[in-house]
């Protein structure tokens, strides 16, 4: 039982430092106030979720440590949905009607493509 919390701890924290750094580049790339960086840590997160579970299928690899220091862990911890439902309040709150309804429309739509995206890959591709 604590092999399991480590392992989802420590690809968490692996995670969250990814997402940070992805948080940083796109604050330099991107402009204005719209949250780049966890609109494009979902999407990332959302693929590399799909690659994985398909290669650990594909593999057939049934490792209890590999799912929860992966998907669970690093991919949890790497996803920020909390940070995007605080950001939806935000333009709530700040009469951003649009922004809300583009933003997550488009979180929602593109990660389910994405993570559709990597379970093919990894089923025809990789």
């Amino acid at each position: 039982m604590l092999k399991s919390f480590l392992y989802v701890g420590l690809g968490g924290a692996a995670g969250s430092i990814a997402r940070y750094a992805v948080t940083i580049l796109s604050e330099k790339i991107g402009s204005g106030t719209y949250p780049y960086g966890t609109f494009l840590a979902n999407i990332l997160g959302s693929l590399l979720f799909g690659l994985l579970f398909g290669w650990l299928v594909k593999s057939g690899i049934k490792s209890e440590a590999f799912h929860l220091l992966l998907l669970t862990g690093f991919c949890g911890g790497f996803t920020t949905f909390s940070a995007f439902a605080f950001e939806n309040y935000v333009f709530i709150m700040s009469g951003g009607i649009m922004e809300f309804v583009i933003y997550t429309i488009a979180s929602f739509a593109i990660s389910l493509i994405a993570v559709t995206l990597g379970m093919y890959l990894t089923s025809n591709v990789i």
